[in-house]
């Protein structure tokens, strides 16, 4: 039977699934190793996955299908994900998602003609209240958006391989996004010099 996963990923996988007590546990990196590898979870793939972690494949494909963040069809050679949580809500993220559905000509949860990106507004909170608004790039945050930031980001992305963990495309894009214009981030107050505690002095043995 041919397979449907290189020999790379399934090592990646078998590693995973090494690291924990119980195989089903890597269920979640090993669909990442997936994904990473080959843009979205196939049928087949899923299969091949629940065989290398001794699962049923109703399992595998259970988890695949719970989480938004695995695409079970291809996708665009990027993802973006936007924040639309209270915080970036209230700093602009609906701007900046009617921008990109205009800019990449499709609405949320689509790809755009190019393949260039998927792209998804959700309502989670990505962890980046102190930089709203934000979105995730490729896995890395991108934060203080304005619409022409934004469009520094994928522009520098366009045509770039899609590369996880620490891409260089991933780094070109912070380069072109630095010259960008971006929010002012709101004065911050010195921290206070506090004075150094002292321990209470020892008695000496003629005071005892």
């Amino acid at each position: 039977m041919t397979s449907a996963l290189t020999a790379e990923i399934r090592a990646e996988i078998e590693r995973q699934r090494d690291r924990y007590p119980q195989a089903r546990s890597a269920v979640i990196p090993a669909l990442w190793a997936v994904q990473n590898a080959v843009g979205h979870l196939s049928p087949a793939g899923m299969v091949e996955v629940a065989m290398l972690l001794h699962l049923e494949p109703s399992e595998v494909e259970a988890v695949a299908t719970f989480y938004s963040m695995y695409f079970d069809k291809p996708a665009g050679r990027h993802h973006v994900l936007v924040c639309a949580n209270v915080s970036c809500a209230l700093r602009g993220a609906d701007d900046i998602v009617a921008h990109l559905e205009q800019s990449l000509g499709c609405p949320s949860g689509e790809t755009s003609d190019d393949s260039e990106f998927t792209w998804e507004r959700t309502v989670e909170c990505l962890g980046a209240c102190g930089g709203a608004p934000a979105m995730q790039v490729d896995h890395h945050s991108e934060e203080n958006l304005t619409p022409e930031r934004v469009d520094a980001i994928l522009d520098a992305l366009r045509g770039a391989p899609a590369e996880y963990g620490a891409p260089p495309a991933e780094k070109t894009a912070r380069d072109a996004a630095a010259n960008a214009p971006r929010a002012t981030p709101a004065a911050t107050r010195p921290a206070s010099k506090s004075s150094p505690r002292r321990g209470r002095p020892r008695p000496r043995s003629g005071d005892l």
